[in-house]
Protein backbone atom coordinates (compact mmCIF):
# COMPACT_ATOMS: atom_id res chain seq x y z
CA UNK A 1 0.00 0.00 0.00
CA UNK A 2 2.81 2.42 0.96
CA UNK A 3 4.72 1.73 -2.24
CA UNK A 4 0.87 2.03 -4.18
CA UNK A 5 0.85 6.15 -2.45
CA UNK A 6 4.11 6.54 -3.38
CA UNK A 7 3.77 5.87 -7.15
CA UNK A 8 -0.08 8.02 -6.70
CA UNK A 9 1.99 10.84 -5.40
CA UNK A 10 4.25 10.59 -8.36
CA UNK A 11 1.82 10.80 -10.61
CA UNK A 12 -0.15 13.61 -9.12
CA UNK A 13 3.01 15.45 -8.84
CA UNK A 14 3.84 14.80 -12.55
CA UNK A 15 0.54 15.74 -13.75
CA UNK A 16 0.82 18.88 -11.74
CA UNK A 17 4.07 19.50 -13.16
CA UNK A 18 3.02 18.93 -16.69
CA UNK A 19 -0.42 21.12 -15.86
CA UNK A 20 1.92 23.95 -15.44
CA UNK A 21 4.26 23.60 -18.25
CA UNK A 22 1.20 23.28 -20.26
CA UNK A 23 -0.21 26.62 -18.82
CA UNK A 24 0.12 29.78 -21.05
CA UNK A 25 2.26 32.51 -19.81
CA UNK A 26 0.71 35.51 -17.74
CA UNK A 27 -2.30 33.36 -17.57
CA UNK A 28 -3.14 31.34 -14.31
CA UNK A 29 -6.74 30.01 -12.92
CA UNK A 30 -7.64 33.27 -11.25
CA UNK A 31 -5.87 35.85 -13.20
CA UNK A 32 -4.77 37.11 -16.59
CA UNK A 33 -1.85 39.82 -16.89
CA UNK A 34 -1.77 42.32 -19.72
CA UNK A 35 0.74 44.74 -19.93
CA UNK A 36 1.25 48.31 -21.43
CA UNK A 37 3.82 51.12 -21.76
CA UNK A 38 2.87 54.54 -22.04
CA UNK A 39 3.73 58.24 -21.61
CA UNK A 40 3.11 59.05 -18.48
CA UNK A 41 5.69 61.50 -18.44
CA UNK A 42 6.60 63.81 -21.03
CA UNK A 43 4.70 66.05 -23.79
CA UNK A 44 1.98 63.40 -24.53
CA UNK A 45 1.61 62.59 -20.38
CA UNK A 46 -2.32 63.78 -20.55
CA UNK A 47 -2.76 61.64 -23.34
CA UNK A 48 -1.08 58.09 -21.81
CA UNK A 49 -2.61 59.15 -18.53
CA UNK A 50 -6.06 59.28 -19.83
CA UNK A 51 -5.96 56.16 -21.45
CA UNK A 52 -4.02 54.43 -18.54
CA UNK A 53 -7.09 55.63 -16.00
CA UNK A 54 -9.90 54.32 -18.22
CA UNK A 55 -8.57 50.95 -19.69
CA UNK A 56 -7.62 50.20 -15.44
CA UNK A 57 -11.21 51.72 -14.41
CA UNK A 58 -12.68 49.22 -17.37
CA UNK A 59 -10.75 46.64 -16.03
CA UNK A 60 -11.67 47.13 -12.46
CA UNK A 61 -15.42 47.05 -13.32
CA UNK A 62 -14.93 43.56 -15.27
CA UNK A 63 -13.22 42.13 -12.29
CA UNK A 64 -16.00 43.68 -9.99
CA UNK A 65 -18.48 41.57 -12.38
CA UNK A 66 -16.54 38.12 -11.32
CA UNK A 67 -13.55 38.88 -14.15
CA UNK A 68 -13.14 36.84 -18.06
CA UNK A 69 -14.15 33.42 -16.78
CA UNK A 70 -13.61 33.82 -13.57
CA UNK A 71 -10.10 34.83 -14.21
CA UNK A 72 -9.13 38.66 -12.82
CA UNK A 73 -7.58 41.16 -15.21
CA UNK A 74 -4.36 42.60 -13.71
CA UNK A 75 -2.67 45.73 -15.63
CA UNK A 76 1.02 46.66 -15.43
CA UNK A 77 1.72 49.99 -16.83
CA UNK A 78 5.25 51.47 -17.30
CA UNK A 79 6.17 54.82 -18.07
CA UNK A 80 8.21 55.32 -21.28
CA UNK A 81 7.68 59.01 -21.50
CA UNK A 82 6.67 58.65 -25.66
CA UNK A 83 10.22 58.11 -26.56
CA UNK A 84 10.69 55.06 -28.45
CA UNK A 85 14.04 53.18 -27.04
CA UNK A 86 12.27 53.59 -23.76
CA UNK A 87 8.47 51.65 -25.35
CA UNK A 88 11.03 49.01 -26.57
CA UNK A 89 12.68 48.56 -23.42
CA UNK A 90 9.24 48.42 -21.49
CA UNK A 91 7.59 45.98 -23.80
CA UNK A 92 11.06 43.35 -23.12
CA UNK A 93 10.34 44.00 -19.27
CA UNK A 94 6.54 43.67 -19.91
CA UNK A 95 7.23 40.17 -21.42
CA UNK A 96 10.25 39.07 -20.14
CA UNK A 97 10.30 39.91 -16.77
CA UNK A 98 6.57 40.58 -15.80
CA UNK A 99 5.56 38.20 -18.04
CA UNK A 100 2.29 39.26 -19.25
CA UNK A 101 -0.02 37.16 -21.90
CA UNK A 102 -0.59 40.15 -23.67
CA UNK A 103 0.02 43.50 -24.55
CA UNK A 104 -2.68 47.22 -25.52
CA UNK A 105 -3.21 50.57 -25.22
CA UNK A 106 0.57 51.61 -26.65
CA UNK A 107 1.17 55.25 -27.89
CA UNK A 108 3.12 56.47 -30.63
CA UNK A 109 3.36 55.25 -34.10
CA UNK A 110 7.31 54.82 -33.94
CA UNK A 111 6.92 53.16 -30.36
CA UNK A 112 5.08 50.88 -31.20
CA UNK A 113 6.29 50.10 -34.79
CA UNK A 114 9.87 49.45 -33.16
CA UNK A 115 7.90 47.03 -30.46
CA UNK A 116 6.52 45.18 -32.61
CA UNK A 117 9.44 44.72 -35.11
CA UNK A 118 11.43 43.68 -32.26
CA UNK A 119 9.95 42.24 -29.08
CA UNK A 120 6.07 41.34 -29.60
CA UNK A 121 6.15 40.48 -32.83
CA UNK A 122 9.55 37.94 -32.65
CA UNK A 123 7.84 36.74 -29.10
CA UNK A 124 4.44 36.08 -30.53
CA UNK A 125 2.43 38.05 -27.87
CA UNK A 126 -0.12 40.05 -28.98
CA UNK A 127 -0.92 43.74 -28.93
CA UNK A 128 -4.60 44.81 -28.90
CA UNK A 129 -5.06 48.20 -29.75
CA UNK A 130 -2.79 51.14 -29.59
CA UNK A 131 -2.71 54.81 -30.63
CA UNK A 132 -1.23 54.79 -33.23
CA UNK A 133 -2.02 55.44 -37.64
CA UNK A 134 0.67 54.03 -39.05
CA UNK A 135 0.32 52.01 -41.81
CA UNK A 136 3.89 50.09 -41.33
CA UNK A 137 1.39 48.18 -38.52
CA UNK A 138 -1.60 47.69 -40.77
CA UNK A 139 0.66 45.77 -43.51
CA UNK A 140 -0.70 42.43 -44.01
CA UNK A 141 0.68 40.05 -41.94
CA UNK A 142 2.13 38.03 -45.25
CA UNK A 143 3.91 40.96 -46.00
CA UNK A 144 5.65 41.33 -42.28
CA UNK A 145 5.14 38.22 -39.76
CA UNK A 146 5.22 40.36 -36.92
CA UNK A 147 2.06 41.95 -37.91
CA UNK A 148 0.37 38.68 -37.12
CA UNK A 149 0.86 40.08 -33.58
CA UNK A 150 -0.51 43.53 -33.96
CA UNK A 151 -4.34 44.68 -33.87
CA UNK A 152 -5.48 48.20 -34.56
CA UNK A 153 -8.79 49.55 -33.35
CA UNK A 154 -8.71 52.74 -35.03
CA UNK A 155 -8.32 54.23 -38.97
CA UNK A 156 -4.90 54.54 -40.02
CA UNK A 157 -3.77 58.13 -40.35
CA UNK A 158 -3.74 57.94 -44.09
CA UNK A 159 -7.61 57.21 -43.67
CA UNK A 160 -7.47 60.70 -41.55
CA UNK A 161 -5.24 62.40 -44.28
CA UNK A 162 -7.60 61.68 -46.96
CA UNK A 163 -10.53 62.67 -44.91
CA UNK A 164 -9.22 66.22 -44.69
CA UNK A 165 -7.45 66.51 -47.97
CA UNK A 166 -11.29 65.73 -49.71
CA UNK A 167 -12.67 68.20 -47.52
CA UNK A 168 -10.11 71.34 -48.62
CA UNK A 169 -9.87 69.96 -52.15
CA UNK A 170 -13.72 70.19 -52.11
CA UNK A 171 -13.78 73.56 -50.55
CA UNK A 172 -11.64 74.59 -53.47
CA UNK A 173 -8.35 75.63 -51.52
CA UNK A 174 -5.14 74.50 -53.58
CA UNK A 175 -2.29 76.28 -51.53
CA UNK A 176 -2.13 73.82 -48.83
CA UNK A 177 1.07 73.16 -46.72
CA UNK A 178 1.94 70.38 -43.85
CA UNK A 179 3.75 70.76 -40.99
CA UNK A 180 4.81 66.87 -39.63
CA UNK A 181 6.44 65.65 -36.76
CA UNK A 182 9.98 63.78 -38.17
CA UNK A 183 8.83 60.31 -37.07
CA UNK A 184 6.82 57.65 -37.52
CA UNK A 185 3.61 59.26 -37.12
CA UNK A 186 4.16 62.47 -38.48
CA UNK A 187 5.76 61.16 -41.93
CA UNK A 188 2.61 59.05 -42.43
CA UNK A 189 0.17 61.37 -42.32
CA UNK A 190 2.39 63.65 -44.67
CA UNK A 191 2.56 60.68 -46.85
CA UNK A 192 -1.31 60.26 -46.96
CA UNK A 193 -2.39 63.76 -47.46
CA UNK A 194 0.53 64.04 -50.42
CA UNK A 195 -1.68 61.09 -51.80
CA UNK A 196 -5.23 62.02 -50.75
CA UNK A 197 -3.87 65.84 -52.45
CA UNK A 198 -2.78 64.25 -55.97
CA UNK A 199 -6.28 62.45 -56.63
CA UNK A 200 -7.05 66.08 -56.86
CA UNK A 201 -4.24 67.09 -58.93
CA UNK A 202 -2.58 68.86 -55.85
CA UNK A 203 0.85 68.64 -53.91
CA UNK A 204 1.16 70.53 -50.91
CA UNK A 205 3.16 73.95 -51.76
CA UNK A 206 5.05 73.48 -48.98
CA UNK A 207 6.17 70.93 -46.48
CA UNK A 208 7.96 71.69 -42.99
CA UNK A 209 9.03 69.68 -39.77
CA UNK A 210 9.58 69.37 -35.74
CA UNK A 211 11.57 66.78 -33.88
CA UNK A 212 10.20 64.44 -32.02
CA UNK A 213 9.62 66.41 -28.37
CA UNK A 214 10.56 69.90 -29.55
CA UNK A 215 8.93 72.90 -30.23
CA UNK A 216 11.71 74.41 -32.16
CA UNK A 217 9.54 75.77 -35.28
CA UNK A 218 11.30 78.41 -36.33
CA UNK A 219 12.55 76.71 -39.35
CA UNK A 220 9.03 75.58 -40.20
CA UNK A 221 7.78 78.85 -39.88
CA UNK A 222 10.21 80.75 -42.34
CA UNK A 223 9.28 77.61 -44.91
CA UNK A 224 5.37 77.81 -44.54
CA UNK A 225 5.10 81.40 -44.66
CA UNK A 226 6.79 82.02 -47.45
CA UNK A 227 3.96 80.65 -49.55
CA UNK A 228 0.84 82.52 -47.39
CA UNK A 229 -0.86 79.17 -47.56
CA UNK A 230 -4.49 79.17 -47.30
CA UNK A 231 -4.62 75.87 -45.26
CA UNK A 232 -2.40 73.97 -43.29
CA UNK A 233 -2.37 70.41 -42.29
CA UNK A 234 -0.53 69.33 -39.11
CA UNK A 235 0.30 66.66 -38.21
CA UNK A 236 1.69 66.81 -34.90
CA UNK A 237 1.13 67.08 -30.95
CA UNK A 238 -0.51 69.59 -29.58
CA UNK A 239 2.36 72.02 -28.39
CA UNK A 240 4.49 72.14 -31.79
CA UNK A 241 0.84 72.76 -33.26
CA UNK A 242 -0.08 75.67 -30.54
CA UNK A 243 3.20 76.88 -30.86
CA UNK A 244 2.83 77.03 -35.13
CA UNK A 245 -0.37 78.55 -35.16
CA UNK A 246 0.98 81.22 -33.17
CA UNK A 247 3.88 82.24 -34.95
CA UNK A 248 1.49 82.30 -38.18
CA UNK A 249 -0.59 84.49 -36.37
CA UNK A 250 2.09 86.67 -34.99
CA UNK A 251 3.24 87.17 -38.63
CA UNK A 252 0.12 87.85 -39.37
CA UNK A 253 -1.02 84.88 -41.45
CA UNK A 254 -4.48 83.19 -41.32
CA UNK A 255 -4.92 80.11 -43.19
CA UNK A 256 -7.69 77.49 -42.30
CA UNK A 257 -5.69 75.07 -39.78
CA UNK A 258 -6.21 71.33 -40.13
CA UNK A 259 -4.51 68.71 -37.69
CA UNK A 260 -4.65 65.07 -36.88
CA UNK A 261 -6.68 62.99 -33.84
CA UNK A 262 -3.50 62.78 -32.06
CA UNK A 263 -3.13 66.04 -31.38
CA UNK A 264 -5.77 66.23 -28.48
CA UNK A 265 -8.38 68.78 -28.95
CA UNK A 266 -8.87 69.45 -24.88
CA UNK A 267 -4.77 69.81 -24.71
CA UNK A 268 -4.91 72.02 -28.06
CA UNK A 269 -7.97 74.24 -26.66
CA UNK A 270 -5.86 75.10 -23.20
CA UNK A 271 -2.54 76.06 -24.98
CA UNK A 272 -4.40 78.40 -27.31
CA UNK A 273 -7.40 79.56 -25.83
CA UNK A 274 -9.06 81.71 -28.35
CA UNK A 275 -6.83 80.89 -31.17
CA UNK A 276 -8.49 77.27 -31.04
CA UNK A 277 -11.49 78.50 -32.80
CA UNK A 278 -11.74 77.44 -36.00
CA UNK A 279 -8.98 74.44 -36.17
CA UNK A 280 -10.63 71.21 -37.39
CA UNK A 281 -9.26 68.29 -36.37
CA UNK A 282 -9.99 64.40 -37.85
CA UNK A 283 -11.01 62.37 -35.19
CA UNK A 284 -11.41 58.59 -35.23
CA UNK A 285 -13.94 57.48 -32.71
CA UNK A 286 -17.58 58.37 -32.30
CA UNK A 287 -18.51 61.83 -30.92
CA UNK A 288 -18.56 60.91 -27.11
CA UNK A 289 -21.03 63.86 -26.64
CA UNK A 290 -23.93 61.86 -28.89
CA UNK A 291 -25.44 59.87 -26.40
CA UNK A 292 -28.28 58.45 -29.15
CA UNK A 293 -24.93 55.85 -30.40
CA UNK A 294 -25.21 52.81 -28.11
CA UNK A 295 -21.20 53.05 -27.36
CA UNK A 296 -21.30 56.34 -26.47
CA UNK A 297 -23.92 55.73 -24.36
CA UNK A 298 -22.07 53.09 -22.69
CA UNK A 299 -19.17 55.22 -22.14
CA UNK A 300 -20.69 58.21 -20.74
CA UNK A 301 -22.60 56.10 -18.27
CA UNK A 302 -18.99 54.38 -17.59
CA UNK A 303 -17.49 57.92 -16.97
CA UNK A 304 -19.96 59.33 -14.77
CA UNK A 305 -18.14 62.15 -12.50
CA UNK A 306 -15.06 60.57 -13.19
CA UNK A 307 -14.24 63.13 -15.44
CA UNK A 308 -14.97 64.93 -18.79
CA UNK A 309 -15.86 63.38 -22.03
CA UNK A 310 -12.99 63.58 -24.18
CA UNK A 311 -11.81 61.53 -27.15
CA UNK A 312 -8.77 59.62 -25.75
CA UNK A 313 -11.19 58.57 -22.81
CA UNK A 314 -13.29 57.42 -25.03
CA UNK A 315 -10.69 55.61 -27.47
CA UNK A 316 -9.57 53.88 -24.43
CA UNK A 317 -12.77 52.72 -23.62
CA UNK A 318 -13.43 51.28 -26.86
CA UNK A 319 -9.09 49.39 -26.39
CA UNK A 320 -10.85 48.29 -23.03
CA UNK A 321 -13.81 46.63 -24.51
CA UNK A 322 -12.19 45.17 -27.53
CA UNK A 323 -9.47 42.94 -25.43
CA UNK A 324 -12.61 41.87 -22.79
CA UNK A 325 -14.30 40.70 -25.37
CA UNK A 326 -11.70 39.07 -27.28
CA UNK A 327 -10.47 37.13 -24.37
CA UNK A 328 -13.60 36.18 -23.23
CA UNK A 329 -14.43 34.86 -26.74
CA UNK A 330 -10.73 33.31 -26.97
CA UNK A 331 -11.91 30.30 -24.00
CA UNK A 332 -12.08 29.73 -20.52
CA UNK A 333 -9.55 26.99 -19.11
CA UNK A 334 -7.86 26.76 -22.30
CA UNK A 335 -6.63 30.45 -23.16
CA UNK A 336 -3.64 30.89 -24.79
CA UNK A 337 -2.11 33.77 -26.76
CA UNK A 338 -2.65 31.47 -30.52
CA UNK A 339 -6.45 31.21 -29.62
CA UNK A 340 -6.09 35.25 -28.97
CA UNK A 341 -5.13 35.62 -32.43
CA UNK A 342 -7.23 33.46 -33.97
CA UNK A 343 -10.02 34.74 -32.50
CA UNK A 344 -9.21 38.42 -33.02
CA UNK A 345 -8.55 37.34 -36.63
CA UNK A 346 -11.82 36.17 -36.70
CA UNK A 347 -13.80 38.80 -34.90
CA UNK A 348 -16.33 41.27 -36.63
CA UNK A 349 -17.94 42.82 -33.63
CA UNK A 350 -20.49 45.89 -33.52
CA UNK A 351 -20.11 47.38 -30.30
CA UNK A 352 -22.78 49.66 -30.95
CA UNK A 353 -22.24 52.34 -33.26
CA UNK A 354 -18.70 51.50 -33.61
CA UNK A 355 -17.45 48.33 -35.60
CA UNK A 356 -14.61 47.16 -35.23
CA UNK A 357 -13.44 43.70 -37.47
CA UNK A 358 -10.50 41.93 -38.62
CA UNK A 359 -9.55 39.26 -40.38
CA UNK A 360 -6.06 36.45 -41.13
CA UNK A 361 -5.00 39.13 -44.39
CA UNK A 362 -6.52 42.80 -42.10
CA UNK A 363 -5.35 43.65 -38.57
CA UNK A 364 -6.95 46.71 -39.48
CA UNK A 365 -10.12 47.24 -37.56
CA UNK A 366 -11.61 49.98 -38.72
CA UNK A 367 -11.92 52.62 -41.25
CA UNK A 368 -13.84 55.35 -39.31
CA UNK A 369 -13.53 58.83 -39.96
CA UNK A 370 -15.54 62.39 -39.00
CA UNK A 371 -13.85 65.84 -39.07
CA UNK A 372 -14.44 68.23 -36.24
CA UNK A 373 -14.32 72.05 -35.43
CA UNK A 374 -13.07 73.09 -32.34
CA UNK A 375 -16.34 76.03 -31.48
CA UNK A 376 -16.18 78.69 -28.83
CA UNK A 377 -15.15 77.99 -25.29
CA UNK A 378 -13.20 74.90 -26.46
CA UNK A 379 -16.33 72.82 -27.46
CA UNK A 380 -16.03 70.64 -30.67
CA UNK A 381 -18.65 70.69 -32.84
CA UNK A 382 -18.78 67.92 -35.66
Amino acid sequence: MKAIRLVLSACLIGMTALQASLAETGVTDTTISLGMSAPLTGPASAHGQELRNVINAYFEQVNKNGGVHGRKLQLTVVDDGYDPEKAVANTRTLIETNKVFALLGYYGSTAMTEAMNKVFGPAKVPMIGGISGAMSLRQPPAGNPNNRYMFSQRASYADEAEAIGTQLATLGLKNIAVFYQNDGFGKAGLEGLTTALKKHNLTPSATASVERNSEDISKAVETISKTSPQAVVMVTLFKPTAALVKALHKANQNPMFMTLSPVGAEQLTQELGNDARGIGISQVMPYPWNDTVPVVKEYQHFIGKQGPYTYMSMEGFIIAKLAVEAIRKAGGKELSREKLVSTLEGLNQDFGGYRVAFSPNNHAGSQFVQLTVIGAGGKLIK
